[in-house]
């Protein structure tokens, strides 16, 4: 574990991170984020920031947490790691291809002990015929053991994403049902879904994902 400089523990953080590929989107994230919800404060996993950046967060007095010693984790296989690393005793992930589009403090009251709690993948799930979640926005509560065996496998296996990691773990739904929550599909709404026709005007988070969403965020960001 590293040591982090300054950083207090917590009793409920989101926690959020991006390398220097991915954080043009990241003041666009902490603007949508910041104006529906004041409450629960949001750290941020330095992945490879640029020193701008960095700059930038600290002077805005952001809690960073340096992941500088897990190099050889590539991008997004970060997540579980900084998860685990995340001084607090609640915790909600959020990629920052996520608009957040309501208050989303209400999702600590969902957190179940010993389980990673997560929104089920309905666009996957119905094409692969598996149940799948996804990994876009992800809660625990203290650090359970599911965590830390996502976080080494990842360590081992960098393979298409750490989504794909996470379900490689799970060898039928009777076993997933034992380490994973099902959250409501308003706290990650995905892109697929609108493209399958299915929304929701009460969606808290809309979640951009792969090439054709990170344009429609560049698009969102352009028009202010």
């Amino acid at each position: 574990t590293i040591i982090m400089k300054h950083i207090r523990s917590y009793d409920k953080v989101f926690l959020t991170g991006c390398d220097n590929t991915t954080e043009w989107m990241l003041l666009w994230f902490l603007k949508n984020f910041h104006e529906h919800n004041k409450k629960i404060p949001i750290i941020i996993g330095d992945f490879g920031l640029t020193f701008e950046m960095k700059t930038r967060l600290e002077h805005q007095d952001y809690q960073l947490i340096d992941m500088a010693a897990y190099k050889h984790l590539k991008g997004w296989f970060k997540k579980p790691q900084v998860m685990l690393e995340c001084p607090s005793e609640q915790t909600v992930w959020i990629d920052t291809d996520c608009e957040v589009l309501g208050n989303i403090e209400g999702i600590f009251n969902l957190l179940v002990d010993d389980k990673l709690n997560m929104v089920q993948d309905l666009p996957w799930t119905a094409r692969t015929q598996e149940t799948w979640h996804n990994s876009g926005v992800v809660g625990f509560k203290g650090k359970p053991e599911i965590l830390r065996a996502w976080a080494h496998k990842v360590n081992m296996y960098q393979t298409d994403g750490d989504q794909e990691v996470l379900h490689s773990m799970f060898d039928n739904d009777i076993n997933r049902l034992q380490y994973i929550n099902s959250l409501p599909n308003i706290f990650n709404w995905l892109r697929i879904q609108l493209i399958d026709n299915q929304d929701n005007v009460h969606k808290k988070v809309m979640h951009w994902t792969g090439h054709k969403g990170k344009l429609k965020i560049q698009e969102k960001i352009r028009n202010g």
